[in-house]
């Protein structure tokens, strides 16, 4: 087990074992070097894992005390950190406080549908509370916050979690947002009642008044293990919407968008200044890609990038195959957590918890988006209009891929 700072507790009097999703008993990476390197070889590390923030280590803040009250009374990890700017003669510094929580279900999914997703809405009202406390500006929810990630049962009685834009997990979060001028994204199951109950994977923008700004939904949907998405939701029709806020220009990639470049560049395009990527995957699919990627985006596109993920193992109440060979079975596997926040300069920070619910906090200058943007001109040598017409070939039916064949390739010596 766990103990608050992140480090395993004695095994020994009472025998427990490490709990589900640690790394050997250590919440995370970071925390396992940390406690097990020198602290001369643990900067070291943390410079080449982490990269370093206006020339130095990402800086660490300190919370209130009421923060870090309810993050001890209701188990939850929680963490912050300061990314700077170069300090500029014309523009003030331009810092905004974000945050991310990840969280596991409160109750089985044999449990009736309003207890779970009750059971849910009081299990994160503490984190936002501690987010309000903390003078957080903007909050994004992890993909589908209300309910369990059912997508890979392709049991149709699982639609009905999914509510109007305007329903009930929205107006929960309305009056958070208007309490503590919060802007707030909420990932949902959209229930389309205007257009023949069709659902949507979609995130709500709550702005800091409780209004709502917009919404976008999810541009690339999986087709992979047991992601079985389709049978619910298909690819949305909302484009790269990037929406500005009293905080700054944000935008949401949601899930498996995360792996396709070209949805990170049109957030930017538009002027994304923070894209966030509220997602639900599992270790053994793609654990290694999770701290490349969106890390990758916000090198490429100039931006900050908010990476949240949920916790836990979902068992569900009957077996599912996915048509892949293997036995049947009642669970995705281990949502491992590990929310975190990457820079435009290549730093990012350490990650929260692989098996606890957590809020991981961020002071982001957002001045260094365009100091990153001078400094590598990745805009001005892109080259888009070599991509585009290669683009535009490609999408007819009589394109032909530009290879040069070696005339010598098939002939004998």
């Amino acid at each position: 087990m766990a103990s608050s700072n992140g480090k395993p507790t004695a095994q020994g009097e009472e025998g427990k074992a490490a709990a589900e999703g640690s790394i050997g008993g250590y919440e995370s990476l970071h925390r396992l070097l940390e406690a097990n390197l020198s602290p001369e070889l643990f900067q070291e590390a943390s410079r080449l894992l982490l990269g370093l923030n206006c020339a130095r280590p990402l800086e660490a803040i300190s919370l209130p005390e009421a923060t870090t009250t309810l993050a001890e009374t209701h188990n939850f990890d929680v963490q912050a950190f300061r990314f700077s700017a170069d300090k500029e003669f014309l523009r003030q510094p331009r810092v905004v406080r974000v945050g991310l929580i990840q969280n596991s279900i409160a109750v089985p999914t044999t449990s009736h549908f309003a207890d779970q997703k009750k059971a849910i809405m009081d299990k994160i009202k503490p984190i936002v509370d501690a987010a309000g406390a903390s003078g957080v500006n903007i909050l994004c929810l992890q993909e589908a916050w209300t309910m369990p990630f059912a997508f890979c049962t392709r049991e149709k009685r699982w639609c009905e979690f999914a509510e109007p834009v305007d329903g009930e997990s929205t107006q929960f979060l309305q009056e958070l947002a208007q309490k503590y001028s919060m802007v707030i994204l909420s990932p949902i199951l959209e229930r389309d009642v205007n257009h023949g109950e069709t659902i949507w994977n979609t995130v709500v923008v709550i702005g800091n008044n409780g209004n709502i700004i917009g919404i976008h939904r999810k541009n690339h949907i999986p087709r992979v293990g047991d992601f079985n998405e389709s049978t619910y939701y298909m690819e949305g029709n909302t484009g790269h919407p990037v929406f500005e806020t009293a905080y700054g220009k944000i935008g949401v990639n949601i899930c498996y968008g995360r792996h396709h470049p070209l949805n990170w560049l049109a957030f930017g395009l538009n002027g994304a200044e923070i894209v966030f990527n509220p997602s639900a995957t599992v270790g053994e699919l793609s654990e290694p890609m999770w701290p490349i990627e969106a890390r990758n985006a916000a090198i490429a596109n100039s931006y900050f990038v908010g990476s949240i993920n949920r916790v836990g193992t979902e068992v569900f109440p009957n077996p599912f195959t996915s048509g892949d060979g293997k036995p049947q079975h009642s669970e995705f596997g281990h949502f491992y957590g590990s929310s975190h926040f990457s820079a435009p300069d290549a730093s990012c920070t350490p990650s929260l918890s692989r098996y606890r619910d957590g809020l991981i906090i961020s002071d982001m200058d957002l001045n260094l988006c365009r100091q990153i943007k001078d400094k590598w001109a990745f805009r001005m040598t892109a080259r888009y209009e070599m991509y585009a017409s290669l683009l535009a070939e490609y999408l007819k039916s009589d394109f032909k891929p530009q290879v040069i064949v070696d005339p010598l390739i098939n002939k004998r010596a």
